[in-house]
Formats: C-alpha cells, structure tokens, sequence
C-alpha cells in the first residue's frame, strides 16, 4: 500500500504556521517515513502533483489568483486542512476590509497602478469546502502533530471546543482577571495554546480566535474596568483574527 501523500501550501502570510511544522523535527522525520511530502516549498524545492489525501493550508485569499488556486488545490485534495489565523480568519492583514485599499496601495507603492489585489483579505473557508481548521497565530505544535497522525490512521482529529479560560483552570492557572485585574481575552477566546499567555500572568490575546459562542459584549465591560479605553478595546479586537472578532461584536 502506498502512503498517504501530504501538500504544504502557502498564500498571504508570514510562514510562521509551516516554520511550526518544520520545528517539530523529530517527530516530522518520523511523519516523513510514514507520508510522502508531495509539495512543501518551505522545506523542498520537489513539487510532486496531485490527487493529494492531505494540504495544509497557511495564509488568506488576497488575489484572484489565490482565489483560482485554492480552488484547484481544493479538487486535488482529499482533505483540506487550514493552519492559522490567515487561513482561518483573514489574519491581521483582514484590516484592509475595513479601509480603502486603494488609499493603503497609494500609501505603501511607488507604483500602486502595479498592484493587483482584492479589496479583501479572507479565509480559505470563504471561496472553498474546508474539512478542518487549526486556528493560533502560530498553531500549537502539539495540535498539528495530532491532527496529522489522527488524519493518517483514519480517526478524527481532537480539536478543542472550549475556552482558554477553561484551560486555565484545567491547569490550575489563578485567573489573571479576578488576581491581577489584568485585561484579557480568554474568555472569548478559542482553546489550543494551552492558556500560553495566563500561565506567565499575561492576559490572552486572542491569537486563536473566537470560540464556539464567545460572550464578547460580557467581556468588554470587564475590560474597560481593568483600565482599557475604548480605542484600546478596538485595538485589542483588531489583530491576528480582526474579521472574525469583528463579525462576532457585530451580532451582540
């Protein structure tokens, strides 16, 4: 039987999400000797074409061009997997969808005519069927290994539905709201990184977006009474998944 083959794409981003993956070492060696890595340009310049029974998926649609190849990379793939905040809610760069692009092209080119790009920055999810995501700006290490072995042998992956603050208090973590009155978004915030921030007494920065059915309109009283203004409230919302924080407080 031959092995699973698996494709690493790339579009707007930082990289950050594949350099996750090349940081596992170890463990990707072991994943090497069980898949073939068809197409990884962070890792190898081999490029084997598709059918592909798994991609990964790293940064958000920008241009028509993205929108056409994450619609080829989608019909060559068995199972579509996107990793991160760009692919899974637009990333940082998704400020654009509330601003003129055109005054942003004019600010940053010499030449802005060059420039061909849509006015929006959007998730994989917006233009093609998605199996699963990883959010995190980066992900967790520990999730992507486990998604990947999970894939491989057939079972789904144990993605988390809970909170941060649900694993702060699964590690015994003294909540930094109610101790330290210190800002922080893990009440609203989507489980996976192991409350990384709480557990060194810093508040959450929402890196892994929106949970399931965050209580944002709850929160932000909470916030303003730990010192934040409203612009730092807005600043705050407006980072690594601006599109999806934005598109939950419109609705409350």
């Amino acid at each position: 039987m031959s092995p699973a083959t698996l494709a690493v794409w790339k579009f707007a981003s930082c990289d950050g999400c594949q350099l996750t993956l090349l940081d596992c070492e170890d463990e990707l060696l072991t994943l090497a000797n069980n898949v073939e890595i068809a197409t990884f340009a962070e890792a190898s310049s081999a490029m084997v074409g598709g059918p592909y029974d798994v991609s990964l998926v790293e940064g958000s649609i920008t241009t028509l061009r993205d929108e056409q190849r994450i619609r080829d990379i989608r019909d060559q793939s068995k199972l579509l997997v996107t990793i991160g905040a760009c692919a899974t809610a637009g990333g940082v760069q998704a400020l654009r969808n509330f601003a003129d692009i055109a005054e942003f092209t004019s600010l940053v080119y010499a030449n802005p005519e060059y420039i061909d790009t849509l006015a929006t920055s959007t998730p994989a999810s917006a233009h093609v069927k998605v199996d699963y995501q990883l959010q995190g700006c980066p992900i967790d290490r520990g999730q992507l290994l486990d998604t990947l072995a999970a894939l491989l042998i057939g079972r789904k992956p144990r993605l988390p539905a809970k909170t941060v603050c649900t694993e702060c208090k699964l590690r015994g973590v003294t909540c930094v709201i109610v101790a330290d009155g210190t800002p922080c978004l893990g009440p609203v915030t989507h489980a996976g990184c192991g409350a990384l921030c709480p557990r060194h007494r810093r508040g959450c920065y929402g890196c892994f977006g929106p949970s399931a059915v965050p209580q944002t309109a709850t929160l932000i009283p909470l916030l303003r009474r730990d010192g934040m203004s409203d612009g730092d409230v807005d600043r705050v919302f407006s980072t690594f998944n601006v599109a999806s924080f934005t598109a939950e407080r419109s609705k409350q």
